[in-house]
């Protein structure tokens, strides 16, 4: 859980304000929390199993809490590979849309390209040269 998620968690049980931020201090001091290591792990399942982009993965950051600087930093350190990852992904997709015309396969791959966070560019190129390859 992040802090601010900790937070709410004591809040909720009935802990004052100033007693659960001297809890969570001391819980961040012990390494009991780390939003940044939270926030690395988040990462790295979005990209590994859900092969989200950065445009998906921000928003699920700041819905955990995680402090907007925080977020910058741990996105700025994500390899630059939204293409590859685009590319693989839409070329699974692909295969199963090989019966369909190449405009609707091409708007539904940029549909499931974009709900997974990439942006149109990236969207585009990956749908198309995944088409191209069937």
């Amino acid at each position: 859980m992040s802090v601010s998620e900790s937070r709410g968690v004591l809040i909720a049980a009935g802990m004052t304000g100033g007693a659960a931020d001297e809890l969570l201090d001391q819980f961040e001091r012990l390494g009991y929390l780390d939003d940044v290591s939270l926030s690395q792990q988040l990462v790295r399942a979005a990209v590994e199993r859900k092969g989200q982009g950065r445009q998906a993965i921000s928003p699920l950051l700041t819905r955990r809490g995680i402090p907007r600087d925080v977020v910058e930093t741990v996105l700025s350190e994500m390899p630059d590979d939204d293409l590859e990852r685009a590319l693989e992904f839409a070329r699974t997709k692909a295969r199963s849309l090989g019966a369909r015309d190449r405009e609707t396969a091409l708007r539904r791959l940029l549909g499931q390209l974009a709900r997974r966070g990439y942006p149109s560019s990236v969207s585009m190129t990956a749908a198309r040269q995944a088409l191209d390859e069937l």
